[in-house]
C-alpha cells in the first residue's frame, strides 16, 4: 500500500512519530515513548540482522520508519527523553489485518473449507520471513518500557519460513490437502523493489531485558488457522 500512497505513508509513519517526539518534549513531564520501528527498515541489508546492520529500506513505508528511528534516537540522546525503538520482525495473530500475507492465507483456507471461496490469490510465495507470536512481541514491548535505561531493541525468532512454507503448514493444518489447487499467482501483488530475507537476532533482547520466543511457526501457524476456521464456522451458525 505505502508504493501506492508514499506521501501518505511518510506522514504517518515519519512525521507522525515526530509528532509525538515533539508533544512530549514540549510537555515537559517525564513520559515515555515507545517507537514502534519495523524490519522492514533493514530491508536489502543481509541476514541476519541485528541493531548494529545498517539499514536498506525498500519501500516508502520502510524509508519512513527510518525517518522515525533515527528520530527516536536524536530526541533521546538531545533531550534525555526515555525513548525506545522496538525493531520488531513479524509478529502475527488472529487479530492481524486481511491485507497482510499470513492472515490473507489464514482467512482464505477458512472460506475455502467453508466453500465461499474457490481460490487464494497471493505474490512472491518465495519472500522469506522471520515470524512470531504477536502476543509475545507484546511482552517485549513492556519489558523494554520498564528496563531503566531506554534503548533500541530487536524482536525475532531468529528462524525465517517462506511464504510457501506458511502455505504448506496451513493447509496441512486445515486438512485441504496440497494448496496447488487452491492458490493462484496475481502480479499485483509483487512490490516493486521486493525484500527476499528478513531473520532477526534477538541476542541483546535475551541478554539485557529477558526476553525470548516460545511460540514456534507451526503452533503460530495453527492458532491463525484454527482462530479464521472458527471464525467463519460462527458467522455461518448466526
Amino acid at each position: 500500500v505505502s508504493f501506492d500512497l508514499p506521501e501518505y505513508s511518510a506522514n504517518v509513519d515519519a512525521l507522525g512519530a515526530l509528532r509525538v517526539l515533539e508533544a512530549a518534549k514540549n510537555a515537559k513531564r517525564p513520559i515515555k515513548i515507545y517507537q514502534a520501528s519495523s524490519s522492514e527498515m533493514f530491508g536489502g541489508a543481509p541476514p541476519p540482522q541485528r541493531e548494529t546492520t545498517p539499514f536498506r529500506p525498500q519501500s516508502p513505508y520502510a524509508y519512513s520508519k527510518v525517518f522515525a528511528y533515527h528520530a527516536a534516537v536524536n530526541y533521546r540522546e538531545a533531550y534525555g527523553m526515555f525513548v525506545c525503538n522496538g525493531i520488531l520482525f513479524n509478529h502475527e495473530s488472529p487479530r492481524r489485518g486481511e491485507t497482510f500475507v499470513t492472515r490473507k492465507i489464514t482467512r482464505g483456507i477458512a472460506r475455502v473449507k467453508a466453500g465461499l471461496d474457490k481460490k487464494i490469490y497471493l505474490g512472491n510465495l518465495d519472500a522469506r520471513r522471520d515470524w512470531g507470536y504477536a502476543p509475545e512481541y507484546c511482552e517485549a514491548m513492556w519489558a523494554m518500557m520498564q528496563h531503566e535505561k531506554p534503548d533500541d531493541y530487536v524482536i525475532a525468532t531468529g528462524e525465517a519460513h517462506s511464504v510457501r512454507e506458511f502455505l504448506e503448514e496451513a493447509f496441512r493444518v486445515a486438512g485441504l490437502g496440497e494448496y496447488q489447487k487452491y492458490v493462484e499467482i496475481d502480479p499485483r501483488y509483487f512490490r516493486p523493489t521486493e525484500v527476499d530475507v528478513l531473520v532477526g537476532d534477538a541476542t541483546k533482547a535475551r541478554n539485557v531485558i529477558g526476553w525470548e520466543p516460545k511460540v514456534t511457526f507451526k503452533e503460530l501457524v495453527r492458532i491463525m488457522v484454527e482462530a479464521d476456521i472458527n471464525l467463519i464456522d460462527k458467522k455461518n451458525i448466526q
